[in-house]
């Protein structure tokens, strides 16, 4: 296998020069390249685990915001200006990528310029008196970008830093390293400045460390400089022993105009195949509708259920390592039932629960049944999940949590059953594209649906239309059904 028939090397432009993917597998040994490519996954995870979904952005609605549903609104309509961004430019970069050359400088500014600004959000203080709503959004908007980016620029080194044999398990550790080092950063966040003060256990601390005051909301705020920190520091394994690309000598103007070039080819390549161009307009619509359960659910969670920093902090430990027994299930489904069958069944159940999610307040319990908390003894001493709709909210959030991350691996699974070997390169950058073509769709929907309904339910409700498209249509896709015994 030459270098010049590799993913990594060509990417969207595979489709002239296509990759021999059957080559991809096998059994080497990751070297320290491959792994400090793989620590870089567990530097940015953190920010999208703590910043995104579980602490801060739970925050700026609940506290900054001080209602709810404008939070909610407010967030929305924010992250619905980043997916546009990314939807527009995002793209471009991915096909001009290979002309671009060496990428770890690139990476390197994009953490320069992100590591302060993830560190401001400190200063988004209850009373504004530091960054006011507007400033902590725009910071968030312009981080999420440039996140992408990243994102981009980090995927394009895999095969670089691990070769084919062994890029697979470069991918599943930079999963489970994004994984576990959200975990952490979710459990120590929770014993250093959520515990204390809430238990009495002797080996939590009496008070919360560094002195933060969890009146002024400390707690929260100090997740940010934390999200900054993870993030320099994974970074640096990656710029001192990971390989680049070689230079290319072509202008970065020269190189967007050609990856354009590139990005049209591809197009036309990739829709000859009916199948997979349906799967692939299907996904656009359920992969934009699973990412918007996830950056949602703790919004949600301190707004209708009144969750507070403790309860989202031990939801996200708990969440986070059941996602990994969802990556398993995923595997389970593709091989007993294929790969499209798995995914039917894993957005459908991801639809049941985010139905049934809407259906619960501290009050009410799936829509019907009336929960008084005065009048039943607490189900534990602890400090979460005291009552019954608080524990069931979680175990919903198990359902979410499990098939959600069984979707993103039978969704890649299926595809490979759709395409002809040889296309593959081409289809994996049209199957990059759909994962970024709707990125506003799902914030659009839920801020048009809270403004609507004045609720947060009416805007996460949209969502379910978003799966409800994506599910039907996969009805219409032929193939990537069980193998032949």
């Amino acid at each position: 296998m030459t270098e010049s028939s590799s993913i990594e090397t060509h990417g969207p432009s595979s489709v002239i020069d296509p990759p021999i993917v059957s080559e991809i597998g096998g059994d080497a040994k990751l070297n320290r390249g491959a792994i400090s490519w793989s620590i870089f996954e567990g530097g940015r995870d953190p920010y999208v685990i703590l910043i995104t979904i579980y602490m801060f952005m739970p925050y700026v609605a609940s506290v900054m915001v001080g209602d709810p549903v404008r939070g909610q609104e407010e967030i929305s309509r924010w992250q619905q200006y980043a997916g546009w961004i990314v939807m527009g430019t995002a793209p471009f970069l991915g096909a001009s990528i290979d002309k671009l050359g060496p990428r770890k400088a690139w990476i390197a500014l994009l953490v320069a310029v992100m590591t302060p600004m993830i560190a401001a959000l400190w200063w988004a203080r209850p009373d504004q008196s530091g960054l006011s709503i507007t400033a902590t959004m725009f910071i968030a908007m312009v981080v999420n970008v440039l996140f992408s980016y990243t994102e981009v620029l980090h995927n394009s080194m895999l095969v670089r830093a691990a070769g084919l044999e062994s890029a697979h398990k470069a991918s599943g550790l930079a999963l489970s390293l994004g994984n576990g080092a959200s975990v952490l950063a979710l459990a120590f966040t929770a014993w250093a400045f959520a515990l204390p003060g809430k238990v009495h256990w002797g080996w939590v601390p009496a008070h919360p460390l560094f002195g933060l005051d969890p009146a002024r909301h400390e707690p929260e705020r100090v997740t940010a400089l934390l999200a900054a920190g993870i993030l320099l520091l994974g970074v640096v394994p990656l710029l001192l022993f990971t390989p680049d690309a070689p230079r290319t000598g072509v202008p970065a103007l020269k190189a967007l105009a050609d990856g354009a070039k590139d990005l049209w080819a591809m197009l036309k390549t990739v829709r000859r195949f009916k199948d997979a161009v349906v799967y692939l307009a299907s996904r656009m619509f359920f992969v934009d509708g699973m990412n918007g359960v996830l950056f949602f659910f703790g919004v949600l969670a301190a707004g209708v259920m009144k969750w507070g920093p403790l309860e989202l902090l031990i939801t996200g430990v708990i969440l986070s390592v059941l996602a990994v027994f969802g990556g398993f299930v995923g595997r389970w489904l593709d091989a007993g039932l294929g790969p499209k069958n798995a995914l039917r069944i894993e957005i459908f159940m991801t639809m049941l629960g985010l139905i049934a999610l809407l259906g619960m307040r501290p009050d009410t319990i799936f829509y019907v049944v009336h929960f008084d908390p005065h009048a039943h003894a607490p189900l534990w001493d602890g400090p979460v999940y005291r009552t019954w709709p608080d524990l069931i909210y979680l175990l919903i959030g198990f359902n979410n949590a499990i098939f959600i991350t069984g979707q993103y691996a039978s969704a890649r699974t299926t595809l490979t059953r759709l395409t002809p070997p040889e296309q593959t390169g081409a289809f994996f950058g049209v199957y990059a594209l759909s994962g970024v073509a709707t990125a506003w769709l799902a914030p659009s929907l839920v801020n048009i649906g809270t403004r609507v309904t004045h609720t947060q339910q009416g805007g996460f409700a949209s969502i379910v239309l978003l799966l409800g498209v994506g599910l039907v249509g996969l009805l219409f896709v032929r193939g990537a059904g069980p193998r032949a015994a």
